[in-house]
């Protein structure tokens, strides 16, 4: 891979990470790379910003923090194909990140010259969000997740329980009575999805998981679904009982009774570059997860 020009991103409230983004810019410096430095907030507007000015599209994107972090640059990354290598620096669990001790290696930036590395396609989510409620230039909408989509009620001082209809290829599912309703991807199966129950995907595996959340019904349970599906939510009940549309944990847009939110699978897929050479998702999951605790520490 060519280290002409590099991107580096990384956690807006984290010292660690911006201390360790001039060490990765020096370090692609050194070799010739060209760098451009971008801090990462919620909003993400230093995105669209950064987008806006420039005329190249980067090698390579590295970004430095946790899984939000990361989360944040795919929406944005993967639309124009730009491959991200990500180190978990100021972050927490990490699953989508190397240990940045990886960055200690001398080696790290010769083996990206010389493409000794995976990279893995993660399926993303879109979503087409048709407001029909009122009379909103904006009727239409759109939506990137790697990890998920949720709806949850937007006035929780009143009640957080809502009322949801599923369609799925043209077909009433059901009708979801409970605190929301989680679409999400293989990747996004080990965050909220599996918290509320859902299954762990592997990534590898195309599927769409729809789990409710906190359902009041004893029958609902969390189902998977092939990722050429289209599944459409409509909220149900008075108009005053709006909810929100959540992107990888970023509030979107609300959605009131009327309006109606398509979910599908995107055309655009994350590109992770993968340092180990015999990359394993379980073993990932026995240390993020401190899975078989004792088998993993026990002495060989």
């Amino acid at each position: 891979m060519k280290l002409d020009l590099v991107w580096i991103i990384y956690r807006s409230d984290s010292e660690i990470a911006r201390r360790e983004s001039i060490n990765c810019a020096s370090r692609i410096k050194s070799i010739g790379g060209k760098v451009i430095t971008l801090v990462n907030n919620k909003e993400s507007k230093s995105f669209s910003e950064l987008f806006k000015k420039i005329n190249d599209l980067p090698d390579l994107a590295i970004v430095l923090g946790g899984d939000g972090t990361v989360l944040s640059a795919a929406r944005h990354l993967a639309i124009h194909q730009i491959p991200i290598l990500s180190f978990n620096v100021g972050g927490h669990l990490g699953f989508l990140t190397h240990d940045k001790t990886h960055l200690k290696n001398p080696r790290l930036w010769q083996r990206i010259l010389e493409d000794q590395f995976a990279i893995e396609r993660r399926m993303m989510l879109q979503a087409e969000l048709n407001i029909k409620s009122t009379n909103s230039k904006k009727n239409v909408q759109h939506f990137l997740a790697l990890n998920d989509f949720y709806f949850r009620s937007y006035r929780d001082e009143i009640s957080p329980t809502c009322t949801i209809q599923l369609e799925i290829d043209g077909e009433e599912v059901d009708i979801y009575r409970g605190d929301g309703l989680i679409l999400s991807s293989p990747t996004g199966s080990t965050a909220y999805a599996m918290a509320t129950g859902g299954p762990i995907l592997h990534p590898g595996i195309e599927a769409i998981i729809v789990s409710g959340i906190c359902s009041m019904s004893l029958s609902s349970r969390p189902i998977v679904v092939p990722a050429g599906s289209r599944l459409i939510i409509r909220p149900l009940g008075e108009k005053s009982r709006r909810i929100k549309l959540w992107q990888d944990g970023l509030s979107s847009a609300l959605i009131a009774p009327g309006d109606e939110c398509l979910i599908q699978q995107s055309l655009h897929k994350a590109s992770m570059v993968v340092l180990h050479q015999n990359p394993s998702y379980y073993r990932t999951l026995t240390c993020k997860l401190n899975w078989a605790a004792s088998v993993v520490k026990q002495p060989k």
